[in-house]
């Protein structure tokens, strides 16, 4: 006996159905998520690479940074486009020489450790700034996709009940089908904004270890600047002891 062929049964309230058969509020409210999780799956992927090179230029600057024989030399092996560290340390450098230039008009105003820290300061936060860029964009889709997507649902389903009005029907096949066809872009909606907030968490716990060690070499930047001297001596992440400052 032979085996029966599957009947294959078109649904007529998928997602092309609901495109097909929407109005502009429906078609437009699809748009803007699909908007969202574009630009989601875009800022995650660049600020995944941009954290990624930041802790390589982190990791460059505490290997060679801080064993050069000269701050110019120190300031030539940062390399990089856009490198926060050699940013740091430009800004330093030109405070401390515009500083003692200018000692004797600025030493009765402010002296020379508070000129670094401000100038440090400034350039710590335009460079936090950067790396939180597109974070509040993920922090947005997160909280608003879902209720767009409901927007979407609740839309869709007042169609639908019209639609079953007019035509005098209310058996559970012409209810079920164009209120589960509205359903799509709630589930669409938590689609795009699962991934946002998983996303944002995870580059916000990588923002906060890349500008920790920012904050961490503007300081002994600062204090290497007023002292001479590489602040924390004692053993680095390999265990061996650190070595001194260059000279400037």
């Amino acid at each position: 006996m032979m085996a029966e062929n599957p009947v294959v049964v078109d649904n007529p309230y998928g997602l092309g159905a609901l495109w097909a058969q929407g109005d502009f509020v429906a078609k437009g409210t699809l748009v803007i998520l699909v908007v969202m999780s574009l630009l989601t799956w875009f800022i995650m992927i660049t600020k995944f690479f941009d954290q990624r090179k930041m802790r390589s230029q982190a990791n460059e600057a505490e290997k060679e940074f801080w064993t050069s024989g000269s701050l110019t030399d120190a300031l030539n092996k940062l390399k990089g486009q856009g490198n926060p560290f050699r940013a740091l340390a430009e800004t330093g450098k030109h405070a401390f020489e515009h500083h003692e230039t200018n000692k004797a008009r600025l030493a009765g105003a402010i002296d020379t450790s508070e000129w670094i820290t401000q100038s440090l300061e400034r350039t710590g936060d335009s460079i936090i700034g950067r790396m939180q860029s597109g974070l509040p964009v993920l922090a947005s889709v997160g909280s608003t996709a879902p209720f767009v997507g409901l927007f979407g649902t609740v839309w869709g389903i007042y169609h639908a009940l019209i639609a079953i009005s007019l035509a005098g029907q209310a058996s559970i096949d012409k209810v079920a089908g164009p209120v589960g066809e509205a359903l799509i872009m709630t589930a669409i909606g938590l689609a795009v904004a699962v991934p946002a907030v998983l996303g944002y968490n995870v580059l916000l716990r990588r923002n906060k270890v890349v500008q920790e060690r920012v904050t961490h070499f503007a300081h002994e930047l600062h204090a290497y600047l007023i002292s001479g001297a590489k602040m924390g001596l004692g053993l680095d992440r390999s265990g061996s002891t650190a070595k001194p400052a260059a000279s400037r």
